[in-house]
């Protein structure tokens, strides 16, 4: 495999990946992809993860599940720097003309842990749409080729259903908000559902703060706090990240898009 990104350790990661899926599910196999911020130009090292997808012929079996499972335990034991940073699903080719999260789980794989039976939540459409612009084939054809063609007022509607479906809850999880990842996650992702939502453009977290930041100048200093943290950091803005929630919140109600 070429250079697929400008980090050596993440491209031995990638070509271990697709040549144990190539080994141990073969024919089953229909395309293998690279998404995510390494997909579009936005990598962070310090703060992203590595985002993955496989589109599978049919549901793994009990016996490739597990195999699969193994493969991902043993390149974060020879990768260290990505252990419980790569998240990945096994996607059946039936599932992929569904327009809404199908109610069929499908493995994934992330934080170190393979979850065999995982549901889609409103992240499905918004991820195949990044797919399909921005996904890089790393075996099979372009992720295009396997998807009809989506509409960005679909996405639109997924960043607005998961704002209220993901993030509002998290109001009433103090321990989940208390980590400094998951505050800057949070910022971030409500930044990119702003720009989603108001603007109808979906672009990486990167575009999406610095959008943000200009609209909306009162968060700039939180937007800002966000976009620098990194893994060992420390970011204490948990109230102000819950009060950022609330306004997009506000925001997104005014467009009356989910009415």
């Amino acid at each position: 495999m070429n250079a697929i990104t400008p980090y050596p350790a993440i491209n031995t990661l990638l070509s271990e990946w697709v040549a144990g899926l190539e080994r141990l599910l073969g024919e089953n196999t229909v395309g293998l992809y690279l998404s995510g911020s390494l997909a579009y130009g936005d990598f962070v090292p310090e703060r992203s993860d590595i985002d993955l997808q496989a589109v599978v012929r049919t549901p793994l079996t009990r016996e490739e599940l597990e195999a699969v499972e193994q493969l991902h335990k043993e390149i974060e034991r020879c990768c260290p720097r990505w252990t419980g940073r790569v998240e990945c699903s096994y996607v059946p080719l039936e599932l992929l003309p569904e327009r809404m999260p199908p109610a069929k789980p499908r493995p994934w794989w992330g934080f170190g842990i393979m979850y065999a039976e995982a549901p889609a939540g409103n992240e499905w459409i918004i991820n195949h749409y990044l797919l399909s612009r921005d996904g890089i084939a790393l075996q099979g054809p372009a992720f295009n080729e396997l998807v009809p063609p989506i509409a960005i007022d679909d996405v639109r509607q997924a960043s607005a259903r998961d704002l209220f479906r993901e993030w509002v809850p998290k109001i009433e999880e103090p321990a989940w908000l208390s980590t400094s990842h998951h505050q800057s996650y949070l910022v971030l992702n409500l930044c990119r559902i702003l720009l989603t939502v108001i603007r109808g453009e979906l672009g990486s977290k990167k575009v999406a703060a610095q959008w943000a930041e200009a609209a909306y100048p009162q968060w700039r200093d939180l937007i800002e706090e966000a976009e620098r943290w990194a893994y060992g950091n420390q970011m204490r803005r948990q109230a102000d990240a819950v009060a950022f929630l609330r306004f997009a919140v506000d925001r997104v109600n005014e467009t009356k898009l989910l009415r």
